[in-house]
């Protein structure tokens, strides 16, 4: 079955994010609903406001018109933008998309004008922490405590200024990989 990334929301867009988030994560690594009602929350909290605006922007992965995977971008104002709702179902992960489909959030977060792209997340999702870093992100702040019907669980933040960002193809970029 092909595979579709488009670029506007549709009705029913955002409720599928929030469900696939709350089936996954908790399959995955445990969590329970609250997990679902904090995506849920900021789903709707940019959704109120009329996201996505002129200087953001929406990646809706399709499989046989069934929601796959995701990826947004919010303006978080003074210049901010934040990296949200990345989540590809698991026999997408390891064949490249994400990492294209972050390459491409960061190159128009660029574009747009944003002089920082950041993001929140939590120390279970190892591969995607590598993909982060590998685009140039920095982990600044940790906290551990229980979360999501789970007794421990590390939330993170990282940041990326993007005048530092590696670019493909450059000498500079983090270790020797290519950005697809």
């Amino acid at each position: 079955m092909s595979i579709r990334v488009r670029r506007e929301l549709e009705p029913g867009d955002l409720g599928a994010i929030v469900a696939q988030h709350g089936r996954l994560y908790a399959l995955e690594y445990g969590h329970d609903a609250t997990f679902e009602a904090m995506v849920a929350t900021s789903v709707a909290t940019p959704a109120a406001r009329g996201w996505p605006g002129e200087r953001e922007r929406i990646w809706i992965i399709e499989r046989g018109g069934e929601l796959a995977g995701s990826l947004g971008l919010t303006d978080e104002g003074n210049d901010e933008a934040r990296l949200r709702w990345f989540l590809l179902a698991p026999d997408l992960r390891g064949q490249g998309l994400g990492r294209r489909l972050l390459s491409q959030l960061l190159a128009e977060a660029l574009s747009l004008g944003y002089e920082q792209v950041t993001l929140e997340t939590f120390s279970d999702l190892e591969a995607a922490a590598r993909l982060y870093r590998e685009h140039g992100f920095e982990l600044v702040w940790s906290d551990t405590a229980p979360r999501w019907g789970r007794a421990e669980v590390t939330y993170q933040r990282y940041e990326l200024e993007l005048a530092s960002a590696p670019r493909p193809g450059r000498a500079d970029a983090v270790g020797s990989t290519p950005h697809a």
